[in-house]
């Protein structure tokens, strides 16, 4: 028989043995290399990082070059409504990436190149590509925009005295003047809006075609409207005796005033405005299509 004494020491003897080994074991899985971590070697690590900053130059390097070429090569013999090709055709120069480094860079840096590398190096190109893109087609270095609307446009009624606007709102391309029955839009009928351009609104060449009852006349501005009746324009007030509308909110905005006729007849009348400017490198073209509608007003019968 074995006393109690015995069997206890003998169980705490085994404990101890039990312990050590799962210890030994623990350092074991502790260990780097048991972990799949590379000890650190600081003169790879040098290079690697060479390596990536290499990399990283060489990527806006191509991405300026290819940048240039779109705008210098490509816009030039590309029309405006096939515009695509100059962002499809340099992003997809992604995949030249890979094989540039390989053509370009050294055996030592290549070796630590790898499919993280690609996928930043896609990321970096595409948004130098984008950044650069933005900086050649927009003033200094070019102006693909043709000038567009700086504000509203009006329509007024002019008979020598008062200068009287429309009280319906131009948002969406349409204004309702109502006149009496058997009526006309009385006095000199004026169609008036500014032109912004991020270069010059005065390089463009402007059209307006007014067509009523299938019939169509090209009106001409008169360049001297604005200069003769600033005062009334900025002082005149609609039909329920609020202020104009603002149609030069800029200085350099270029100020238009096209004459659609006197005492215009009941009916729609349809407002074609074209805007040409030679632009760089494309001629740039914004078409806007207004109209005015005379109604007559309709009379209640009183019972």
């Amino acid at each position: 028989m074995v006393d109690l004494q015995t069997a206890m020491a003998a169980a705490a003897t085994e404990r101890k043995k039990r312990d050590g080994a799962a210890s030994e074991d623990r350092k074991v899985r502790r260990s780097g290399p048991s972990l799949g971590i590379e000890s650190f070697d600081p003169v790879k690590h040098v290079d690697k990082e060479k390596a990536d900053t290499a990399s990283m130059w060489l990527v806006i390097a191509f991405s300026i070059a290819v940048s240039l070429a779109m705008r210098y090569v490509l816009m030039p013999n590309t029309s405006s409504d096939k515009s695509d090709i100059l962002y499809l055709m340099p992003l997809s120069a992604i995949i030249l990436i890979p094989q540039l480094h390989r053509m370009v860079m050294p055996q030592r840096f290549q070796e630590h190149y790898g499919k993280g590398t690609w996928f930043k190096a896609g990321f970096l190109h595409t948004f130098t590509f984008l950044a650069m893109s933005f900086l050649l087609v927009n003033p200094p270095m070019g102006d693909i925009v043709a000038p567009k609307l700086a504000s509203h446009w009006a329509i007024a009624s002019d008979d020598g005295e008062l200068l009287l606007f429309n009280e319906d709102s131009s948002r969406d391309g349409i204004i309702e003047w109502v006149v009496e029955n058997d009526g006309r839009l009385e006095g000199e009928v004026w169609l008036l809006f500014a032109l912004a351009d991020n270069v010059n609104s005065d390089g463009a060449e402007v059209t307006v075609e007014l067509t009523h009852q299938s019939v169509t006349t090209d009106l001409a501005s008169d360049e001297f409207y604005w200069a003769n009746n600033i005062d009334r324009i900025n002082n005149a007030t609609k039909t329920d005796n609020t202020s104009a509308p603002v149609l030069v909110p800029h200085e350099k905005d270029q100020p238009f005033a096209i004459n659609l006729g006197s005492n215009l007849a009941v009916g729609s009348h349809d407002i074609l405005v074209t805007i040409k400017e030679d632009g760089n490198p494309w001629e740039n073209e914004r078409i806007y299509r207004w109209k005015l509608v005379v109604v007559e007003a309709i009379e209640s019968n009183d019972s």
